[in-house]
């Protein structure tokens, strides 16, 4: 296994000495655990231009999968070596986040970025939890009871900015898309899904979620499987999108992502095609949300899940294909100029349906969770470090697994899994020892399909919980993280004594947000007063 040394030393040994390089950033690349009150930041290895970052179009841009672009300012320091972000809003709990940095960023002398930029990511903290989950609402896709969109899937994304995620769900059969919004209360509840529903293409399946033309509103890309087809829609910041974007692809799309393939700081698309010539395609971004053509590879028989991530950590976002006949996945390692070159394959325990992504071991590397379909088996793969992978850790889950998910559950610091087994009727909860090694947890029956999970905190109140979609039912049910903390216990010992109080007060002296203090800050101000105390006991009640 390649050692995080070994990388930096190869790393360094490729740098141009004349362009402009990262020397570090805050948070950590792919760091576990951070605060959703973070500041990131940047720094260079030689001054940079402020108005390369801020004039123009967005060169230096963030955000969350659920809470959306990173809107604040924008603050230099370090003779103008670091950059940092201030974001006007908290980021969500349990969220990963992705930061890119557009290779026309210049130093005070011209020179450039290296081609393709860099780009980062990291994951927020969540509260410590017992894992009782609980329902508290059911979702009824349907319009009417009699009439199935089988909904297959969706995101949970913050649609309006009130601060909230909403879930919107991606349906087969009506071809359309809708969305729930979240009652912003803190009940975690959600209201009907807004009529009309969005239409997308014929058979639409996966999804994700970005801002494709840089006007800080989530959008949502699908790939419609017997259109041979892509649909792009932009949010409005209401809920409701804009009609759809058609974009041609290969036969039968079935896997999706989002990254900046290219380093010009707009977000491109690729996504697997599993029909005839199986292929994988990147479509570029014209620098205004619209794509160009797609540019086809191809590297083994079957090609059905994807998934973007920085695999051997050298600033550049790769792209993992899952192989479902080839019962492999692949790490195609990007160029910074759109260009890719597959690392070698590994067998992955079955016919891989989809992929999920995340550092499981906490060795700074991103690793893979497959949910492998008719192989009624699930797996974990680690990253040796170059974006190859150790044999996978095979777990016998559910008939037809067909959905996998990462987050932390518990709230201990490390990624825990789920998987959804269509046939088996049955979502899987499995729970991560920290050197991602995983033990079940629990098993959730589904009335007729676990097809789909979404690990989101929906009630705003700091764990995950999780949203769970059967497509056949046509249903989502709102499992929360009901393992309420006392509303005073503030060191979560179970009991409200003198040491909550003490906490308290050095949460209060520290002038800042740790993760350790964020349960105090209950106004979300990014600062532990008086005001926050107030607010908790106006808000002693207990669901």
């Amino acid at each position: 296994m390649i050692s995080r040394i070994a990388i930096a030393v190869l790393a360094l040994s490729t740098v141009n000495t004349l362009a402009l390089n990262v020397v570090s950033t805050v948070p950590p690349l792919n760091a576990l655990n951070q605060s959703v009150h973070t500041r990131i930041s940047v720094t260079f290895d030689q001054p940079i231009n402020p108005e390369t970052v801020t004039a123009g179009v967005e060169r230096f841009f963030a955000g969350g999968r659920w809470s959306g672009p990173v809107a604040g300012s924008k603050v230099f320091s370090n003779g103008n070596r670091t950059v940092t972000l201030i974001p006007d809003e908290r980021l969500f709990a349990g969220e990963m986040v992705f930061v890119n940095l557009s290779d026309a960023i210049e130093t005070t002398g011209g020179e450039r970025l290296r081609k393709g930029g860099y780009s980062f990511s990291f994951w927020t903290h969540v509260r410590r939890a017992p894992m009782e989950f609980s329902v508290i609402d059911t979702l009824v896709v349907r319009t009417t009871p009699q009439q199935p969109t089988q909904a297959y899937g969706g995101i949970a994304s913050d649609l309006n900015n009130d601060g909230y995620s909403d879930v919107t769900i991606v349906n087969e059969i009506t071809e359309d898309l809708r969305t729930f919004l979240n009652t912003a209360d803190g009940s975690g509840l959600m209201q009907p899904f807004i009529q009309p529903p969005a239409s997308v293409g014929d058979r639409a399946s996966p999804s994700e979620p970005a801002d494709f033309n840089h006007d800080g509103e989530i959008d949502i890309c699908v790939a419609n499987i017997d259109d041979d087809t892509l649909s792009v829609l932009f949010g409005n910041g209401d809920g409701t999108f804009t009609p759809a974007q058609t974009i041609p692809v290969g036969d039968a799309p079935r896997g999706i992502t989002v990254l900046d393939a290219n380093g010009d700081g707009w977000l491109d698309i690729a996504s697997t095609n599993s029909g005839t010539g199986s292929t994988w395609s990147l479509m570029l971004n014209n620098g205004d949300g619209s794509f160009g053509l797609p540019v086809h590879r191809n590297g083994g028989t079957a090609e059905w899940s994807m998934a973007a991530a920085d695999m051997n950590n050298d600033g550049l976002t790769d792209v993992v294909v899952g192989y479902r006949t080839d019962q492999r996945i692949e790490t195609w390692l990007s160029d910074g100029s759109g260009g890719f070159t597959a690392a070698g394959s590994t067998l992955c325990g079955g016919r891989t349906w989809m992929i999920a992504i995340g550092d499981v071991n906490a060795d700074g590397f991103v690793d893979v969770a497959t949910g492998n379909s008719t192989s009624a088996t699930a797996a974990i793969l680690i990253n040796n470090g170059d974006g190859t992978f150790a044999p996978a850790r095979v777990h016998n889950v559910g008939a037809f697994t067909i959905a996998t998910d990462l987050g932390d559950l518990d709230g201990d610091g490390d990624l825990d899994w789920t998987t959804a087994s269509f046939s088996s009727s049955q979502w899987e909860i499995f729970t991560n020892d920290g050197s991602g090694t995983f033990a079940p947890f629990d098993v959730v029956a589904a009335p007729n399909a676990g097809s789909c999970t979404l690990i989101h905190d929906f009630d705003n109140d700091g764990d995950a919980d999780l949203s769970l979609i059967d497509e056949i039912a046509d249903v989502v049910f709102l499992y929360e993280n009901s393992g309420k903390a006392l509303p005073s216990d503030f060191d979560g010992n179970g009991s409200v004594d003198l040491s909550d109080f003490q906490k308290y007060l050095d949460c209060a002296a520290e002038g800042n947000i740790s993760v350790d203090c964020e349960v105090f800050d209950a106004d979300l101000d990014r600062d532990v007063d008086f005001a926050d105390f107030v607010a908790f006991q106006r808000n002693r009640t207990v669901r």
